[in-house]
C-alpha cells in the first residue's frame, strides 16, 4: 500500500514522503491516526494544497518538543525509595513513577514516551531517555536515593535533654 505521510513518523519517514507500507499498518494505524493518506492522484493534489498548513503544524510540534527537551535536560529529578539491607530497593523505579515526579515539577510527559529498557533497581545516578518527537530525544538526569525510614531514625539514639528543651512546650508536655 502506497501512502503519503501527513506528519513525521518514527522509523518510516517525514512529512510529504511517499512510502510503501503493509496494508494492515496503513489501514489500521496510519490512516485512522491521520498520519497518512492513500497515494492517489486526487490525494496528491489535496496534499499539495494543505502541505503548508501541515508543515507549520509539524514545525510547531517540533519546536515545542525542543523547548521541552531543554527543560527536561535542566531538570534534576530525585526519587526517594525504600531500601533494605545492602541498599537493595523495595520495588523499582518505573516510567510511571518518573512521569509522576516530572509532573510534580510541572513537566507533563506521557509515561509511554519514557524509554526504560528495564526498571531501575539500584541507588545512584541514572540517565533516562525520553522520546518527545519522532526526531527529538531528551536525556533526564535521575537520582535514586534512600528514603529515611523510622528504623533509621531510631538508630540515631534517644533525644537529649538539650534537644527536649528546644522543643515547643506542647510537645515536651506530651512526653
Amino acid at each position: 500500500m502506497k501512502v503519503i505521510l501527513r506528519s513525521d513518523v518514527e522509523n518510516l519517514g517525514s512529512l510529504g514522503e511517499q512510502v510503501e507500507v503493509r496494508a494492515g499498518y496503513g489501514r489500521n494505524f496510519l490512516l485512522p491516526q491521520g498520519m497518512a493518506m492513500l497515494a492517489t492522484p486526487a490525494n496528491l493534489k489535496v496534499f499539495d494544497l494543505e502541505k503548508k498548513k501541515l508543515q507549520a503544524r509539524v514545525d510547531s510540534q517540533r519546536n515545542e518538543a525542543a523547548s521541552l527537551a531543554e527543560r527536561i535536560g535542566k531538570a534534576q529529578v530525585v526519587i526517594p525509595m525504600r531500601v533494605g539491607e545492602n541498599d537493595k530497593l523495595y520495588g523499582s523505579v518505573t516510567s510511571v513513577l518518573i512521569a509522576e515526579t516530572l509532573q510534580q515539577q510541572g513537566i507533563e510527559i506521557d509515561r509511554r514516551r519514557i524509554m526504560l529498557d528495564s526498571p531501575i533497581r539500584v541507588l545512584g545516578e541514572h540517565t533516562v531517555r525520553i522520546r518527545l518527537h519522532a526526531n527529538i530525544l531528551a536525556d533526564l538526569s535521575l537520582s535514586v536515593v534512600a528514603e529515611k525510614t523510622l528504623f533509621e531514625t531510631e538508630e540515631a539514639g534517644p533525644v537529649s535533654n538539650d534537644a527536649k528543651q528546644a522543643l515547643p512546650a506542647e510537645e515536651s508536655a506530651a512526653e
